[in-house]
């Protein structure tokens, strides 16, 4: 049976039924366009029988495109008036590989979670580990949601994700610009962030004050950076300080975490980096490097 995906007159009348209105506090605007949808999947490369999370599946827009492209799916809904709706409304459109979690995503940690959840047809199946993640995100918790997902669940090789255009460029920015920072180099600790798109806004009910894009983000392949010698924890920390006060030099920026200024003197010119630098200039590499001197 063919998946049929949601037109406009589905999406408000599944909220009719439901007595539901999209709500700011949830970030919740729906896609309601066909084409939309296929575009996130096919920028996505999802394949038949590929295990694809998908984070705030809503009323199942995306869900029903994912699987119409034959993957399956395990969707984490944190509103339970959508995650109770969600497995009728994909059966009615012939979806048949999802099942649906009502939990806040950020507190799914094991993927070992994700196997307690039942199928559509009531079943309990173990599938692998998820391999992606695609999903259009609640824009007022993307980035902590993304952060969450590369660091619980190592088998996800590659997001793709629509957020607000803004926070897409933060995302991919590059070292020395103004939007450059926390968001960017923590995510470039695990893989590689780049723009894949853009979504207007005429698509999503009701139409939302600020634009949308698509983001890539690429997991580092074994080796391909650099990380021994220090911790996640002891870069995060140090990135954290680095930009506490952005415009400060790194000199006095890092006095307190180093112990002194003089210790952040000894410890960036150790690491090869300018004291009079600040931690926007710095790349990933760099917050690395300077991680492992504190350490030595």
């Amino acid at each position: 049976m063919a998946v049929a995906l949601l037109t406009p007159t589905n999406v408000k009348d599944i909220c009719k039924a439901l007595r539901i209105h999209p709500t700011k506090t949830l970030g919740q605007n729906f896609v309601h366009d066909a084409g939309t949808v296929r575009k996130i999947v096919a920028a996505a490369r999802v394949t038949a029988d590929e295990h694809i999370l998908e984070v705030g599946p809503g009323l199942g827009s995306l869900t029903l495109g994912l699987l119409e492209a034959g993957a399956r799916v395990t969707a984490i809904e944190i509103d339970p008036v959508l995650a109770t709706a969600l497995p009728a409304t994909v059966a009615g459109h012939g979806g048949r590989e999802l099942r649906v979690i009502n939990r806040d995503a950020i507190a799914v940690t094991d993927p070992a979670e994700l196997n307690e959840a039942p199928l559509l047809s009531g079943e309990y199946v173990e599938w692998d580990a998820p391999s992606k993640l695609v999903a259009n995100l609640p824009y007022n918790v993307a980035v902590p949601l993304v952060l969450s997902v590369l660091e619980n669940y190592p088998t996800i090789s590659e997001l793709l994700v629509m957020v607000q255009t803004e926070v897409a460029k933060r995302l991919c920015a590059a070292p020395g610009g103004r939007i450059y920072g926390v968001p960017t180099v923590k995510v470039g600790w695990y893989g590689t962030a780049t723009m894949a798109g853009s979504i207007s806004r005429s698509v999503f009910w009701p139409i939302p004050n600020v634009d949308s894009s698509l983001v890539r983000i690429q997991r580092h392949t074994p080796g391909e950076v650099d990380q021994t010698g220090t911790t996640r924890e002891a870069v995060f920390a140090l990135v954290d300080a680095a930009f506490a006060q952005r415009r400060k030099t790194l000199r006095a920026a890092l006095k307190n975490w180093a112990g002194s200024s003089q210790d952040a003197v000894r410890i960036l010119e150790s690491a090869g980096i300018e004291p009079t630098r600040r931690g926007e200039t710095l790349s990933v590499r760099e917050f690395i490097e300077l991680a492992r001197a504190r350490e030595r």
